[in-house]
């Protein structure tokens, strides 16, 4: 790897000011920082090519500490109802999409929010079967808990009225418990089980699209799960070896999805194994649902459905086995809780079967949404660091006030009462759930608001200031990782992992410039993996 010195850059420096402009990287390491003619007179008789940054602002690499390549990749080539304002619009989309489709083949969209609708309905099976019969169709909500399907995928999986709901999962029923086309959790295996598997050139293409998507965004890494989605752990190692081999800069952090534990112990995967490129993290697994579908499982009933508490994933007792299996590999958890109900399940759990504090990777707790403060408080004493995903603020309000109530109100996606917990914190997307772009996220996180919107911010003491939010995304995801030590700031002795953009960042701007800010470039490992 050739030696590069970066000039003429605005570096971050969150906590002191700094007079260097350069950065001279060697190996894929920064060994030297400084100005232009320090660096250059040091260098003196090397060789070395350089760039040069024109004057812009130099960050230390973006990380999104949670999200899914896979499926964002094949998202980009989904029927994506994001922008739908309403069920008609749905229904229109679907109806194009339809008319291009060829008769037989699956017709499957993601990304529909009825909370967002002025009137929040979302079509049934008869109306889905207005539009096509002849195709299955297969639609997942924002949350990807809760699911659509026409009578043809229904008849594809097998289910009819008399189909009991499967433990952990449910399906939608009218008031005369005939099938409305809605599921719910684990009652969409039988339909994925019947959809066609996209074949490994397929799978592969995604992520790489996926990888390239997030480098145009200023991502030099991200903490993926895609073992549900690729089959195995051979195939996961494999796709990224070969993107690696075929020239692709980007750093990935592999969550292992439960159910592969068979195969990481026959293939002897262990935890931290791998290297710079693909590393693999904790095992991931999950306590419950999502709070749109009412399926987040809380201590209390619901305020506007109070029949239900939401669903558990698993028993306590379920949960102490798979935790237990991964102890006793060497691994830490990484458990996705969106209620306080589960998240106080898992917090009795990982007490019971605590992490080793001589792990190199903590636990980690997955979006932290909504989270009694007792619990907070048993968490604290524990190896964890917890995922947080900024975005959901301005997805889920307000009309998630209507769905929890006031007396829930503190409890609620409190990323100002985590950072002061005093355990590590770290930012993600949760793509292709809300959009990958880091920059949304940090808005998100500062301002507690939809971009378009002009207010105070939902729960505004709850706000973050920039340079909180920025560490979320650098410092905070290299720690999730257990590389805060080799990663996360601009410092000799790091990996030259570098994101760059065309105005200065700092706390005090109007956050709405973030909207409009551009990048430039984005370096890993001192290799320039997008340029504008």
């Amino acid at each position: 790897m050739e030696p590069v010195l970066f000039t003429n850059g605005l570096l971050y420096s969150p906590h002191a000011a700094t007079t260097a402009d350069s950065i001279y990287v060697e190996d894929g390491i920064i060994r030297a920082m400084g100005s232009a003619a320090e660096l250059r007179l040091q260098l003196s008789g090397r060789d070395y090519r350089t760039v040069d940054w024109e004057g812009a602002f130099v960050l230390p690499g973006l990380v999104d500490a949670h999200m899914h390549l896979g499926m964002h990749g094949l998202k980009l080539g989904m029927l994506d109802f994001t922008e739908a304002a309403s069920k008609d619009e749905m229904l229109a989309m679907l109806r194009a999409r339809a008319a291009v489709t060829p008769p037989g083949e699956w017709i499957m969209g993601l990304n529909w929010n009825e909370n967002h609708f002025p009137d929040p309905v979302i079509p049934n099976m008869m109306e889905l079967d207005d539009i096509t019969t002849e195709h299955p169709v297969y639609l997942t909500r924002t949350c990807f808990h809760a699911f659509l399907g026409n009578s043809e995928a229904f008849r594809r999986a097998g289910i009819t009225a008399d189909t009991p709901d499967p433990e952990s999962g449910a399906f939608g029923r009218d008031a005369d418990g005939r099938l409305n086309g809605c599921i719910y959790e684990n009652a969409s295996v039988p339909f994925t089980m019947v959809q066609p598997e996209p074949d490994p050139s397929k799978l592969k293409a995604a992520i790489l699209q996926a990888c390239r998507d997030a480098l145009r965004l200023g991502l030099t890494a991200a903490h993926t799960e895609d073992l549900r989605l690729l089959g195995s752990v051979e195939a996961m190692q494999r796709i990224h070896r070969e993107l690696r081999e075929e020239g692709l800069r980007f750093r990935t952090h592999q969550l292992m999805f439960h159910g592969f534990l068979d195969e990481m112990e026959e293939l002897g995967v262990k935890a931290g194994s791998g290297n710079e490129w693909n590393r693999i993290g904790a095992v991931k697994l999950f306590a419950d649902g999502a709070v749109g579908g009412r399926t987040a499982l809380l201590k209390e009933p619901y305020h506007d459905a109070p029949h239900t508490r939401g669903l558990a994933m698993h028993s306590p007792e379920e949960l102490r086995e798979i935790v237990g299996r991964a102890r006793m590999l060497g691994y830490p958890v990484a458990f996705h809780a969106i209620g306080d109900g589960a998240a106080e399940m898992m917090t009795d759990v990982l007490e019971i079967l605590p992490l080793s504090r001589a792990a190199k990777l903590p636990d980690r707790f997955i979006h932290a949404q909504i989270v009694h403060p007792d619990t907070v408080k048993r968490m604290s004493k524990l190896k964890l660091a917890v995922d947080l995903q900024p975005r959901f603020v301005p997805s889920d309000f307000p009309w998630v006030l209507e769905r929890v109530g006031p007396d829930r109100t503190s409890c609620l996606y409190a990323w100002k009462k985590w950072l002061r917990s005093g355990l590590p914190c770290s930012g993600g997307s949760d793509a292709p759930i809300e959009p990958l772009n880091p920059l949304l996220g940090i808005h998100a996180a500062i301002t507690r608001r939809k971009p378009e919107e002009h207010h105070a911010g939902y729960l505004p003491e709850e706000k973050l200031s920039l340079t909180e939010a920025i560490g979320l995304f650098t410092l905070g995801s290299a720690g999730a990782a257990g590389e805060a030590d080799q990663r996360g700031t601009l410092e000799l002795g790091k990996y030259a992992d570098f994101t760059v953009v065309d105005r200065c960042l700092h706390d005090g701007m109007d956050p709405d410039e973030l909207l409009e800010t551009k990048v430039r470039m984005t370096v890993i490992n001192g290799e320039i993996g997008y340029a504008e």
